[in-house]
């Protein structure tokens, strides 16, 4: 039986590396996108292409020649310093949406025929805060809110032929919300991760593996008449 393709775009972070593992484990032949310097900095034990989403063309490059998927996973994203919105530069917006919903739309667009050819599933990897507003996440949050968009429009547009639906976890105490996997110090986010845990009903903070679990559901059979929608993973802090 031919194995399962699955492409994952940010496979070089704390998720995408889990992630990656789990389907790997799971018989999947994966192909892990994410930047240059985060593959270098954690090489994939899969096929790796290096992809800039805000260029089109490295987009467009790193799926060349990629053949037919049966998934795809975006977690590509980064969050700009917290700041009220009243004081955010129209340069730091333009970079978050960017960098996370211009991405999204270029790798989803160019992910589409190559997951048409298989019946694919595509999940998009989006936040809490799309829905669960918080003050100084402002550009962040509507980046994220317009890939809930994305994401729902997209199961219109490509069904039949694709599944597409969304992750949206809470924060996560990984590196690259500390402000690593390549950040300045400069960017880091100023949270208090005892306090968030504490005010979490299942009194923790998300792992890697939390987000893991539910993205594999949504490429499997199991979700097979899921489309369009959303999974919060928050330990109970956000019930839409």
């Amino acid at each position: 039986m031919e194995a399962r393709r699955l492409a994952v775009l940010g496979a070089a972070g704390g998720i995408g590396r889990a992630l990656v593992a789990r389907a790997v484990l799971d018989g999947w032949e994966v192909i892990a996108l994410d930047l240059p310097a985060s593959l270098s900095a954690h090489p994939p034990p899969v096929e790796a292409r290096e992809v800039d989403v805000t260029d089109p063309a490295s987009v467009a490059a790193a799926f060349d020649g990629l053949g037919p998927l049966d998934g795809f996973v975006n977690l590509a994203g980064f969050m700009t310093p917290l700041a009220p919105l009243s004081d955010v530069s129209v340069g730091t917006f333009d970079e978050a949406i960017t960098g996370n919903l211009r991405g999204a739309f270029l790798a989803c667009q160019t992910a589409a025929p190559l997951l048409r050819a298989r019946g694919g599933a595509m999940v998009n990897i989006v936040s809490g805060l799309a829905a669960f507003t918080r003050p100084g996440f402002g550009p962040y949050a509507a980046a994220k809110a317009g890939m809930v968009s994305l994401t729902k429009t997209l199961a219109l547009e490509l069904s039949p032929d694709v599944r597409v639906n969304a992750v949206g976890p809470s924060a996560l105490d990984t590196a690259f919300l500390r402000g690593g996997e390549g950040r300045a110090e400069a960017d880091k986010v100023p949270m208090d991760f005892d306090a968030m845990a504490a005010a979490t009903p299942l009194k923790r903070m998300a792992s890697p593996d939390d987000v893991v679990g539910p993205t594999m559901f949504l490429l499997g059979p199991d979700a097979a008449f899921m489309t369009g929608q959303v999974l919060w993973l928050n330990g109970g802090s956000y019930m839409p």
